[in-house]
C-alpha cells in the first residue's frame, strides 16, 4: 500500500483531503497493490460501462460448518445497515471548504486522515479469507478516526490492467475489458458485503479512461523533465506471453506464469532514470514510520556504495579498458583475474579464436536466465576468454573470464576478483584453479591467516608494495589517490539502484503518449503512399520522439479482435496499423505529416501494482510544484499472511482456499471481521481455523444480549464501583490498542467487559452498554449500529464521539502481592496500593498457609518491596 501522488488528480491537482503526514497505507501481501484517491465522474473502463453490472458468481473450494444461530440475527441486520450506509452516503469524504450563501468560505477545523489500501487485482477467483484482513484493519482505523473527530478520506479502487487479465482473455477468447468488468463487480460485492466504510464515490479502476489520462499526464511530466528516455535494453522476453518480464517473474529460464521459455533480447524500451534521484530516495527514508524490514529493504535496494573506480587496460587492445568498481581498493594487489558479464560489450573482441566456441556457448546458455536467477544461483560457473587485462599498478597480465554472476546491467558489468579476500571470488578460484594472493593480514602479531577460506575483515596491508603496513581505511585512500595520479581510476559513489524499465509489449495497459515522425525515401510524395501497406518503404524515426499534447489525453487503446502477442517482440499494438499511423498538421508544402504512435504500454507508472516510494514520480511531481510533500505516506503497515488450515499459503491447487462468502453466509460479516482481527498480531503470519470462528460468534451473541438487557432495564440502574472501574479500564485499553493497531488485545479487553456485564443479568447499566457498543463498532459495525439504534439513538454512530476514560478510575486502590517464606512463595495478600510493611505483615499473618510456615519460628528479617512482594526470613 503505498502511493499517493495519484491522489492529485481530482480536478486541478489539489492535495488529497488529508494531511500527508497523517496518511496511513495498508499493504496487502495477497492482493495486488496500491493507488489513489481521485475518481472521475466518467467511469467508463475504455468504451463500455459493463463493470457496473453485478456478478454473484463465486467459487468455493473449502466450505464452513454450519452453526446454529443464537442471539444476534446477523442475516437480517447486516444487509439492513449496508443499505442504510449506501442510501445515506454515510462515508462520503467531508468537504474541507464549503461556500456559504453569502459567498463566504468556511474551512473545516478538523484534523485529516487519509487511509489507503493497496488496490486489489480483480482476479476471476474473487477474494479468499486472507484478503480482508488488511482491509478490515484499515477500516477499523477509518471508523475510529471518524469517531475521534477527524475528516477521513478512505477510497478504494482496482488494479485492473496487467498481464494476468490479458492472458486470461487470450486463453478464453474474451476481451479483457469484459472479464475485468465482471471481476470488479464480484470483488465490489464482496467488499460491500463485509461492511467496509469506503467512500464509493471515490472508487476508480486503473483501466478507467480518465484515470489513464492522469497516468499518461504523469508520464509526460517525467518525459519533459528528461526523466523518461528510450534505450535498447537487454530484457527478459517471453514469446508465449508476448511481453517483457521482471527478474522476479523468471524462474530457471521459464516464466513464473505458465512456465514458458524466456530469452534475453535487446529491445527498445522506455526507461525511467531513477538513479538521478538516488540520494533523495535515501534521504527520504528519514522520519518515516514504516516497518523496519521494509526500511532495510529500501536501503538495500538503493544500495549506496562509496568506493573506487579502476581501469584495467586490455592486453593487445591499446584503446580498450575494463572498468570496475570496488569498495575494497586496499585489496588491489590481490587481483588475480577479472570477470566480465557474459553480455559485456568487450566479450566478443577479447575472446581468442581458441576460446570462441566455448565462450559463445556459455553466452547463449546465460541469455535465457534472468538477473535474479543468475545472482541467486549458488553454483559458480564461468569460462576463460583467452584474453588478459593489465594490472594498473604492477603491470602484470591478469586472465579475463566471463561469469553469469556478473550482470551487464549492474555497475560496470565487470569485477576485479580478489579470491583471498572475497568469499565468492575464493569459491570461483578454488573451482577453476586460479591463483590466490594474500594482501591483507589481521595485523596481530603471530596471527597466521587460514588458507582454507577468504579473509574478508579489515586489517593491515601486506604484499602491496609501497602500501604495506597501512590499515585498511588508509590503504583505500592511498591507493585511490595513486590511481588518480596515474589516470587509472579514482574515487566514486555508486548505487545498486538501476534505472527502471517500465514499458511493456502487451495490449492491456496504458499506451505511452509518444509518437514518432515517419520518413519516406527522397522524392516520394507522402500523400501518394500508405505506410500501412507493407510494400510501402518508410522509416519510423524512433530517435525523434514527440509527446502527445496534454489537451489530447487520454490516448486510448485501439479496438482489437486479436490482441494475442504474436511472434513480434514489438507487441500486438504494432499490428494495429490504423491506430499507429496517423496524419498530423504540420508546416511545409504538403501541410500534413504522417506520424507513428509508440507501440508500447506503460507498466505501472501509476497503476495500483506500483509501490510508489520505490520510484521517482512523487519526487518529480513535488519538484514541479504539483504536490506539497515529497513522500506520499508517513506510515506504512504490512499485515501478515493468513495461511490455509494446513499451514500453507492458500491456493486452488492445494485445495485449502476458504471463500469469505461461505463464512459470511454461516456466521455473518462481523464475525469474519472480528475473527481476523482476533487471530493474533496484525503483522503475524497465522493459519485460518474455521472451527475457531465460533469463539467470536459467542462474544458477538453475548454482547448483543447484554445490550438487550440494558434496553429492557429500568434506566435508573446505576453502575457499581467494580463495573465503573472495569468499564474505564476497558475504554483506556481499547483506545490505546486501536492507536497501536493491537486489535487482538482490544477485542480481548471487550470480551472481559462483556462477560462482566453479562454476569449482572438484568442489572446492566445503560451507560456501560452504550460505551461497549461504541467500542465494538469499528470492529463489528453492523452489530454496533444495531445495538446503538436499540439503545434509543436515532442517528448512526459512525460520527458519534469516541469514548473517553477517567484516568483516576483506571488506577486500582489495592494490589495483590506474593508472600514468600525463606524465599519460597507460600501465598498472596491484597493490600492498599500505598500499604506499608507493617500492614502487609498483618495481612500475611491472616493467611493460614503462610502462618503454618512461621509458626514456632523467630522472624529474623522482613524484605518488603511496595506493591511487589513480601519475603519473611524465619528460623
Amino acid at each position: 500500500m503505498m502511493i499517493a501522488q495519484r491522489v492529485l488528480a481530482s480536478s486541478a491537482f489539489r492535495a488529497p483531503s488529508s494531511s500527508l503526514k497523517n496518511n496511513l497505507v495498508v499493504r496487502h501481501r495477497s492482493a495486488a497493490a496500491s493507488s489513489s484517491a481521485f475518481v472521475s465522474s466518467d467511469r467508463r473502463p475504455w468504451t463500455t460501462n459493463t463493470h457496473r453490472s453485478m456478478s454473484t458468481e463465486t467459487e468455493t473450494t473449502t466450505s464452513t460448518e454450519p452453526q446454529q444461530q443464537t442471539g444476534y440475527p446477523f442475516a437480517t441486520i447486516e444487509p439492513k445497515w449496508q443499505s442504510y450506509w449506501k442510501e445515506n452516503n454515510t462515508f462520503k469524504t467531508p468537504e474541507r471548504r464549503t461556500t456559504n450563501s453569502d459567498g463566504t468560505v468556511t474551512k473545516s477545523t478538523k484534523k485529516k486522515k487519509y487511509v489507503l489500501d493497496m488496490f486489489p487485482y480483480p482476479s476471476g477467483a474473487g477474494l479468499h479469507v486472507g484478503h480482508p484482513e488488511g482491509y478490515t484493519a484499515s477500516d477499523v482505523m477509518s471508523r475510529y478516526w471518524r469517531m475521534t473527530q477527524h475528516d477521513v478520506l478512505h477510497p478504494i479502487g482496482w488494479d485492473s490492467f496487467g498481464l494476468p487479465a490479458e492472458q486470461f482473455a487470450i486463453n478464453t477468447g474474451t476481451h479483457p475489458e469484459l472479464t475485468t468488468a465482471k471481476n470488479i463487480a464480484n470483488f465490489k460485492r464482496q467488499l460491500q458485503m463485509l461492511g467496509f466504510s469506503y467512500d464509493w464515490e471515490k472508487e476508480l479502476a486503473t483501466t478507467d479512461v480518465n484515470y489513464v489520462k492522469w497516468t499518461q499526464w504523469i508520464f509526460l511530466q517525467l518525459y519533459k523533465k528528461g526523466m523518461a528516455k528510450q534505450s535498447e535494453v537487454s530484457v527478459n522476453w517471453c514469446p508465449a506471453l508476448g511481453t517483457v518480464l521482471a527478474n522476479e517473474e523468471v524462474i530457471n529460464g521459464l516464466s513464473e506464469r505458465g512456465d514458458h521459455p524466456v530469452v534475453r533480447l535487446p529491445l527498445r524500451q522506455w526507461v525511467l532514470k531513477i538513479t538521478e534521484y538516488a540520494d533523495r530516495l535515501q534521504q527520504g527514508l528519514d522520519g518515516l514510520d514504516w516497518p523496519s524490514g521494509t526500511m532495510v529493504a529500501q536501503e538495500q535496494w538503493i544500495g549506496k556504495s562509496v568506493g573506487t573506480e579502476i581501469d584495467f587496460k586490455v592486453d593487445g587492445m591499446e584503446e580498450e579498458k575494463v572498468k570496475v568498481f570496488t569498495t575494497r581498493a586496499d585489496t588491489l594487489f590481490g587481483v588475480t583475474y577479472v570477470t566480465l558479464a557474459p553480455e559485456h560489450p568487450l566479450v566478443s573482441s577479447i575472446t581468442t579464436p581458441e576460446q570462441k566456441e566455448e565462450v559463445d556457448a556459455y553466452v547463449a546458455a546465460t541469455s535465457s536466465r534472468s538477473d535474479l536467477d543468475r545472482t541467486s544461483n549458488k553454483e559458480k560457473t564461468g569460462v576463460f576468454t583467452g584474453g588478459y587485462a593489465i594490472h594498473p599498478l604492477t603491470n602484470e597480465k591478469i586472465p579475463i573470464w566471463i561469469g553469469d554472476y556478473v550482470l551487464g546491467s549492474y555497475g560496470t558489468g565487470a569485477v576485479m576478483a580478489v579470491p583471498a579476500h572475497d568469499d565468492r571470488d575464493f569459491e570461483f578460484a578454488q573451482k577453476f584453479g586460479l591463483e590466490v594472493k594474500w594482501v591483507v593480514g589481521s595485523g596481530k602479531e603471530g596471527d597466521e591467516l587460514s588458507k582454507e577460506k577468504a579473509f574478508t575483515e579489515h586489517g593491515v596491508n601486506v604484499n602491496s608494495g609501497e602500501f604495506d603496513g597501512l590499515k585498511t581505511a588508509k590503504a583505500k585512500k592511498a591507493i585511490t589517490e595513486k590511481l588518480e595520479e596515474i589516470s587509472s581510476g579514482g574515487a566514486k559513489i555508486t548505487y545498486k539502484l538501476r534505472d527502471w524499465v517500465f514499458s511493456r509489449q502487451r495490449y492491456w495497459g496504458e499506451p505511452i503518449p509518444i509518437y514518432f515522425p515517419v520518413e519516406f525515401p527522397e522524392g516520394v510524395d507522402p500523400s501518394a503512399v500508405d505506410p500501412k501497406d507493407e510494400s510501402c518503404e518508410h522509416t519510423i524515426r524512433y530517435d525523434k520522439p514527440n509527446p502527445v499534447d496534454e489537451a489530447d489525453l487520454p490516448l486510448e487503446l485501439p479496438e482489437m479482435e486479436d490482441f494475442s502477442p504474436g511472434d513480434d517482440p514489438a507487441g500486438c499494438l504494432a499490428r494495429a496499423k490504423d491506430w499507429r499511423y496517423f496524419q498530423r498538421d504540420g508546416s511545409g508544402l504538403r501541410g500534413r505529416r504522417i506520424q507513428c504512435r509508440n507501440g508500447l504500454d506503460l507498466a505501472g507508472i501509476t497503476s495500483g501494482s506500483w509501490i510508489q516510494r520505490m520510484t521517482v514520480p512523487p519526487l518529480v511531481l513535488y519538484d514541479l510544484g504539483y504536490t506539497k510533500h515529497p513522500e506520499p505516506f508517513q506510515k506504512l503497515v504490512h499485515q501478515g499472511m493468513i495461511l490455509g488450515s494446513d499451514g500453507e499459503k492458500m491456493s486452488k491447487s492445494r485445495g485449502n482456499v476458504v471463500n469469505p462468502d461461505d463464512v459470511v453466509d454461516v456466521h455473518g460479516a462481523d464475525a469474519l471481521r472480528l475473527y481476523e482481527m482476533f487471530m493474533g498480531p496484525l503483522e503475524a503470519v497465522k493459519p485460518w481455523q474455521t472451527s475457531q470462528v465460533s469463539g467470536v460468534v459467542r462474544f458477538q451473541n453475548k454482547l448483543y444480549n447484554v445490550v438487550q438487557s440494558a434496553v429492557n432495564n429500568d434506566s435508573s440502574v446505576e453502575m457499581d464501583e467494580e463495573t465503573t472501574k472495569i468499564l474505564h479500564k476497558t475504554m483506556k485499553k481499547v483506545t490505546e490498542d486501536i492507536e497501536s493497531m493491537s486489535f487482538n488485545t482490544a477485542i480481548s479487553a471487550m470480551m472481559v467487559l462483556t462477560n462482566h456485564l453479562n454476569s449482572l443479568k438484568d442489572k446492566v447499566p445503560r451507560e456501560a452498554a452504550e460505551k461497549l457498543t461504541l467500542m465494538v463498532s469499528p470492529f463489528a459495525p453492523h452489530l454496533g449500529e444495531e445495538c446503538w439504534k436499540q439503545l434509543g439513538n436515532d442517528e448512526s454512530l459512525a460520527y458519534h464521539p469516541w469514548v473517553e476514560h477517567d484516568e483516576s478510575l483506571c488506577v486500582d486502590n489495592t494490589v495483590t502481592i506474593g508472600v514468600q517464606v525463606n524465599g519460597k512463595k507460600r501465598g498472596e495478600i491484597e493490600i492498599a496500593v500505598d500499604g506499608d510493611e507493617e500492614g502487609a505483615m498483618a495481612e500475611a499473618m491472616k493467611v493460614q498457609s503462610i502462618l503454618n510456615q512461621v509458626d514456632g519460628k523467630e522472624v529474623k528479617k522482613v524484605i518488603f518491596v511496595p506493591g511487589r512482594i513480601l519475603n519473611i526470613i524465619a528460623k
